[in-house]
């Protein structure tokens, strides 16, 4: 056991006892603010290092954005918790070899960007300003909770052809109960947290977090073809948050399903890149060499038969 897991364990549990709102406060800061920052990894290093590094001020704090291309026909690249644009980096040559330009950003508190912390509202913004300085994107490529911060920004005004989401989000009510679990906290120390959690401390404005930021609801809000990538393995985020999704947006939605790759090493599976990236050339050639951004649901034609990996819960065995 991480020493400095029984630390907190045993610390906000016995606090708990005595002080619940204490405890509740301190697993509150713990759970809003990345415990590390993650470093450029030395598979990923050739990669970031041939990005343009521009950057952008979000709430004070200076936000590291990366492009990889002229700047035509944009792909918005968001990561998860206490993860970095760098981890898209298996996806990045594949996209500028079909002329696209792929463009990510560290969120404030993250890889170097500036700041402590960030929230999906944080992650949708900047992605909205990007929009200003890019134009409307091809697609958006999204992993972990950059997924859910994905569907908000589409709701919210972001505009995109296409959408690939990887091992996503679908709904945050359920992550005080899963920060709690993996750190063994207790019953009122999860309740304490969740007060804070879904309380306008951490969302200013927003009166129903859990309906807020439900990806599943109103799917006609999000009307573009969607690729969801999820392991059945997946112990940070269940496989039934992909199946949640796949219910709401039915036939729109191909869920490519595998098993053996947990959270994070499914983001750079060679069978998952492909089949994404297959899915965006196919809008390609749907739309004449265009992926469509939308204004009415765009027409979807039949997946092509040189993908078939990645037809509707057809599973990827890729231990």
């Amino acid at each position: 056991m991480d020493p400095a897991v029984a630390l907190i364990r045993t610390t906000l549990n016995a606090a708990s006892l005595a002080a619940p709102g204490l405890a509740g406060r301190a697993a509150f800061e713990l759970y809003r603010h990345p415990v590390r920052r993650g470093r450029v990894r030395t598979r990923e290093r050739e990669v970031h290092d041939r990005a343009v590094t521009e950057s952008l001020t979000h709430r004070g704090e200076r936000v590291a954005v990366y492009r990889w291309g002229d700047g035509a026909r944009p792909v918005l690249l968001l990561h998860g918790w206490q993860s970095r644009a760098s981890r898209f980096a298996g996806f990045v040559p594949r996209l500028t070899a079909l002329g696209l330009t792929p463009i990510g950003f560290d969120a404030p508190g993250h890889g170097d960007s500036g700041g402590r912390t960030a929230t999906v509202l944080d992650c949708r913004e900047i992605a909205l300003r990007l929009q200003e300085r890019h134009g409307a994107f091809e697609a958006v490529i999204a992993h972990s909770l950059g997924v859910n911060a994905a569907f908000l920004a589409l709701r919210g005004g972001l505009r995109a052809g296409r959408l690939v989401a990887v091992a996503g989000v679908a709904e945050v009510s359920c992550l005080p109960a899963a920060f709690c679990e993996r750190l063994g906290l207790n019953a009122t120390v999860e309740r304490e947290l969740r007060r804070r959690a879904e309380s306008g401390a951490m969302f200013p404005g927003v009166a129903d977090v859990a309906a807020h930021f439900d990806a599943a609801r109103s799917p006609e809000e999000v009307p573009l073809p969607i690729l969801v990538a999820h392991d059945e393995d997946d112990d940070v985020v269940p496989f039934g948050h992909a199946r949640r999704l796949a219910a709401a947006y039915g036939d729109r939605l191909e869920l490519l399903a595998t098993r053996g790759l947990g959270h994070r090493r499914i983001l750079t599976e060679p069978t998952v890149v492909d089949n994404a990236v297959g899915f965006l050339a196919a809008g390609q050639e749907t739309a004449g060499g265009h992926i469509p951004a939308p204004g009415p649901a765009p027409a979807r034609g039949p997946a092509p038969a040189s993908r078939p990996a990645s037809a509707p819960g057809r599973e990827v065995d890729a231990a």
